[in-house]
Order: C-alpha cells, then sequence, then structure tokens
C-alpha cells in the first residue's frame, strides 16, 4: 500500500510486546508510518504498558497513536473481548482493574501448560518466557501465542495454526477458561476511566444472537466492523448491526507480528477505518453513546 492510497487511514488494533504481539511498541507506530498511515492505535491485552513508548515513537514521527486496550472478559459461554480508545490510561482504579486482570491471566497460562503436561506435551513457563528472548517486564503478559511459539519450537506443532488447532484453541484439548469479568463490567470500566468502549471482532464469536445481546445490555459505543478475520459478508453484516444499534464502526488489523514467517491474524495496516471514525471515537470520549 502506498501513502497516498492510505493517507487519513487509521488500523484500530495491534498489538506488541507488552502482550502477545512480536514488536515493541515503537516498531508498530514506525511501520503504521513507512504504510503511510495517519495513526494506529495500540490495543494490547489487559495491560497498557505499552502505550507511553508508542506515543512517544508517535510525537517523534508526527503520526497519531490512538491510546488503547483489548480487555479478556466471558459471555455466553465464549470470550469476549472489549476494546478500549482513548481512556486515561493513568488512572489508578483502571490499572489495578487491569492488574487484577492479568492475575487471572496467570492463573489460565498455569491451568493450560499443566493440561497439556497431562497430555504428554512437555512445555514449561519458563520455557515459553524464553522464547521472548528478552525479561519480561513487569506489566507484561504471557498469552496463547507464546505458547504456540514454544509448541512449534519444541516439535509439537509445525505452525502457529496447527498449535491452536490442535491445542490452544477454545475447543481443543489444552484450551482453558478461568472465570472473567463480564462485558458490561468491562464496558464501565473503560466508561469510568473516560474512555470508549467496543466490542472486538464479533465473527470471532460464532453467534450473532450473542453479540446482539452484549450491546443492548451493555451498551457499547462502538462495534469492530472490519477485521482481519471477517470476510466481506461479515463486514456487510456487523456494519448493518452497527447502523441498527446507532453505533460506531470500528476496524482494524488485530496485528499481533510475524511467528515462524506467518503473520497471526492480518499485517499492520491490512484493515483500517478513515480519519471520521476516530473523530467519532474523540466526540464520545468521556460520553455515554
Amino acid at each position: 500500500m502506498g501513502e497516498q492510497t492510505n493517507l487519513g487511514r487509521y488500523d484500530l488494533h495491534t498489538h506488541t510486546q507488552a502482550s502477545d504481539g512480536m514488536q515493541p511498541p515503537a516498531d508498530n507506530v514506525r511501520w503504521a508510518k513507512e504504510k503511510g498511515l495517519a495513526g494506529v492505535a495500540i490495543t494490547d491485552h489487559d495491560t497498557v504498558a505499552g502505550l507511553e513508548e508508542a506515543l512517544e515513537e508517535g510525537r517523534r514521527l508526527g503520526i497519531t497513536v490512538v491510546p488503547g486496550v483489548e480487555i479478556s472478559t466471558r459471555a455466553g459461554g465464549k470470550d469476549i473481548h472489549i476494546l478500549g480508545y482513548f481512556m486515561d490510561y493513568r488512572n489508578e482504579v483502571f490499572l489495578e482493574r487491569l492488574e487484577k486482570l492479568r492475575q487471572a491471566r496467570d492463573t489460565r497460562n498455569d491451568l493450560i501448560l499443566s493440561r497439556l503436561r497431562s497430555l504428554g506435551v512437555e512445555i514449561t513457563l519458563d520455557e515459553v518466557v524464553a522464547t521472548l528472548g528478552r525479561p519480561l517486564a513487569p506489566d507484561e503478559s504471557i498469552g496463547r501465542p507464546h505458547m504456540a511459539d514454544t509448541l512449534v519450537q519444541k516439535g509439537y506443532a509445525k505452525d502457529m495454526r496447527d498449535a491452536f488447532d490442535h491445542y490452544l484453541a477454545e475447543g481443543s484439548p489444552g484450551y482453558v477458561s478461568v472465570p472473567r469479568v463480564g462485558p458490561a463490567e468491562a464496558i464501565s470500566w473503560i466508561r469510568e476511566a473516560g474512555g470508549v468502549p467496543v466490542v472486538a471482532h464479533p465473527g470471532l464469536y460464532g453467534n450473532d444472537e450473542l453479540v446482539r445481546s452484549i450491546v443492548e445490555k451493555a451498551k457499547p459505543a462502538g462495534l469492530e466492523v472490519r477485521h482481519s478475520d471477517h470476510n466481506d459478508e461479515a463486514e456487510s453484516r456487523y456494519a448493518a448491526m452497527a447502523a441498527h444499534y446507532g453505533l460506531i464502526p470500528t476496524g482494524g488489523s488485530d496485528f499481533h507480528g510475524a511467528r515462524q514467517g506467518v503473520i497471526f491474524h492480518g499485517d499492520l495496516g491490512s484493515r483500517s477505518v478513515d480519519s471520521q471514525v476516530v473523530d467519532e471515537l474523540r466526540r464520545a470520549v468521556g460520553g455515554q453513546k
């Protein structure tokens, strides 16, 4: 994609090393700049540890960095992710809540590794951390993609997709779900921190009635219409759903970087929205839309 093609476009869903992405936050910003994007959101899982670095790089390069987060919740027997944008990422109450979520993630990781060992798959947390090639920072967290890396490196899977399909995806033998907050609670946390809540990648849940129920009960401000795992039909369907409920139609790649040469979800900038969507998000800051 050239610079002129992407002028005024934003990728509102990317991950960094602060959670389960492969790149430092500054690299996401530099890559967005190289692709001609006007801006990029950093939306790490249950942490805002990468935001300061990204914002500093954005100021240096003259590219907008949208502060974000992706909160893990549970509803209807599904893991539901809630994106937050433009919240006060220094808010102490918000940070304490995210810390508790990361503690739940740590518990889940221990249970996954225990279940894998019961299947004869011998990997340890130390081995998973070692795949990072660097120390784990205090506010960073280990996720399933890190475990998938280790499964591939130790020969238990041929690639990332194989690791998820056989061991880590929902419904696979190594999958574990721990008690989590509901979407409504996460949405209220984001609002209380002055941010704008959005239901992430509804197409991944395989249950549009559940998505509608969450929208009607939890009242987010937006719905992620454009996503690397949504085909054209799904994007049209969710655009109609967003319009029906008066939600901001957001979008992003869900970029995590490349593992074993394969980009998980989508390349940075492969899904984006124009500046009008970002303007809508800004106007919704602190509001009840």
